[in-house]
């Protein structure tokens, strides 16, 4: 079986991240226009309650079996590494089947009693594969990584977005004259069906791996005996559950604010159809267009993780602050005309991507968010590499606290709707992350120059009006050219005035991409 060192390894999964959210963006572009805001809302209507089953039921598991897999393993113990891969499958086997069959059988229930539009039945039916689909390919991808091979969890989950790009868009297409509730169920079938083609392809590179090796399956120094099975379920639930309840406290809030937003919204008098609509505009919609930029702050929070974990065991506080400011910076140096970009043009943003330009509302508002969510990413792994997870926990808690009880508040309100909501996601955004600033701040002492976001929004006031005049001048009568000319002409304006004030140089380009010298060899 082929293994990768660790740098190789992750730069394996980090390219299959990048393509996963380039390719990934295609259907979130042209579904909207295929089903709409209404069909949209009823596909994504039941995710939440899905990450939710899938946090239970994979949450900590391929953590597990990696680090038992790896250990196993470093001891030459093959046969364990075979004990630990059939407990966890038959587990994960177990915990899937009754979590499907109790979803499958309790959807008409819980969709009446959690979600204002029973249309949502459909999509809920064709959701619930999905869970035992995961729940098996995630002991195989941990099995995999514990095997130091990524390339099986790389490929499937390529194949996996290319998959679905094809069969989503397809499926509704070919649904949607029955009727909108049947559209957006055929694009949920089209997810399971790439999730369906990830695992088999899973389990034909662990075939192909088991057949090349047989000497060393049928064990190379055997120690069948060293420790039973009920040892090493006993370590698997105790490597899995700490992990499971942190990704918890996440997907949990995920729900409740879901569930919260609709029935919100049906108290303030909004119509079912049209909640359905607005909810699915809000996380269909401007959510993905928020998060896209966040791709090129990913690979600082990956690289800043063992860079920051190095140097706090030898206790090189100077390379700590060191590290923590150029990610910090880069994050937010290169997050800034993003943001600058999706409030000044957020209507045309939403006309020329969905076709829906009212959207560009909620976009407006919370583009200004989009800073702190890629400066939050950078802040996060700090956290995690100074071994300070339980304080990255509290302040996710803090904030999903005051975001459910603003929703609550403001989104029942007829005067708001469905903005109290974005009002909300706004302040929750904004608010973990200046508590993960004063988590690091207080740990490290560590601090910014004032002067370089000062330097920042001045770039960003520059950019943003020569976005404006650029789109809103009517020097040609196309919107669609005057709107790419608004983008390009933002971007270089930034880039210009941001390197006259050497708000980032070449080296600084090198730790963004921070494998690119790699590439380049």
């Amino acid at each position: 079986m082929t293994k990768q060192s660790f740098i190789k390894g992750t730069l394996i999964l980090l390219a299959a991240g990048i393509i996963n959210r380039i390719l990934g963006f295609i259907p979130r572009i042209t579904l909207p226009r295929v089903i709409g805001a209404e069909g949209i809302g009823l596909y994504q209507m039941g995710y939440p309650f899905l990450i939710v089953i899938l946090t239970i039921v994979t949450g900590g598991i391929p953590i597990a079996v990696a680090k038992l897999v790896a250990a196993a393993e470093a001891e030459g113990d093959e046969a364990r590494v075979r004990s630990i891969f059939r407990i966890t499958l038959s587990l994960s086997f177990i915990l899937s089947s009754v979590f499907t069959a109790g979803t499958y059988f309790g959807a008409s229930r819980i969709t009446e009693y959690l979600f204002t539009d029973d249309r949502v039945y459909l999509t809920f039916l064709c959701m619930t594969p999905i869970i035992f689909i995961v729940g098996i390919s995630a002991v195989f991808r941990g099995y995999f990584q514990g095997r130091h091979n990524m390339i099986p969890t790389a490929l499937s989950q390529v194949i996996e977005t290319i998959v679905r790009i094809v069969t989503v868009l397809a499926f509704a297409y070919l649904m949607l004259p029955y009727g909108i509730e049947y559209a957006a169920a055929g694009a949920m079938v089209g997810v399971l069906a790439g999730e369906v083609c990830a695992m088999l392809v899973l389990m034909l590179l662990y075939r192909q791996g088991r057949k090349k090796a047989p000497a060393a399956a049928a064990g190379k120094n055997g120690k069948a005996g060293a420790l039973s099975h009920i040892d090493n379920l006993k370590q698997i639930v105790k490597l899995a559950l700490p992990v499971t309840g942190s990704k918890l406290v996440g997907s949990c809030s995920y729900l409740l604010e879901s569930i919260l937003i609709v029935q919100c919204l049906a108290a303030a008098g909004v119509a079912t159809k049209v909640a359905t609509a607005q909810y699915g505009a809000l996380q269909g919609m401007v959510m993905p267009v928020l998060l896209l930029p966040s791709a090129l702050t990913y690979s600082l929070a990956v690289s800043l993780i063992p860079s920051l974990s190095e140097a706090s065991a030898l206790g090189d506080m100077k390379t700590i602050h060191k590290r923590l400011h150029q990610s910090l910076k880069l994050a937010l140096v290169t997050g800034a005309p993003f943001a600058v970009i999706m409030y000044v043009l957020a209507e045309p943003i939403c006309l020329y991507m969905y076709g829906q330009a009212g959207v560009g509302a909620m976009l407006k508002m919370m583009a200004p968010a989009a800073l702190f969510i890629y400066f939050q990413a950078p802040l996060q792994a700090a956290l995690q590499a100074l071994e300070r997870p339980g304080s990255a926990l509290i302040n996710t808690l803090v904030g999903s606290s005051v975001k459910l009880v603003l929703i609550y508040f403001l989104a029942s309100n007829p005067q708001f709707g469905i903005l109290g909501a974005v009002v909300a996601i706004t302040v929750n955004i904004m608010l973990v992350t200046v508590l993960h600033w004063n988590s690091i701040a207080r740990l490290l002492k560590f601090s910014m120059n004032a002067s370089d976001f000062f330097k920042v929004a001045f770039s960003m006031a520059a950019a943003g009006m020569t976005c404006h005049l650029v789109m809103f001048t009517q020097w040609t009568d196309s919107g669609m050219i005057r709107f790419l000319a608004a983008c390009c002409a933002g971007m270089l304006v930034y880039l210009m005035i941001a390197l006259l004030l050497r708000l980032f140089d070449r080296s600084d380009l090198f730790r963004l991409f921070w494998l690119g010298k790699r590439f380049v060899k």
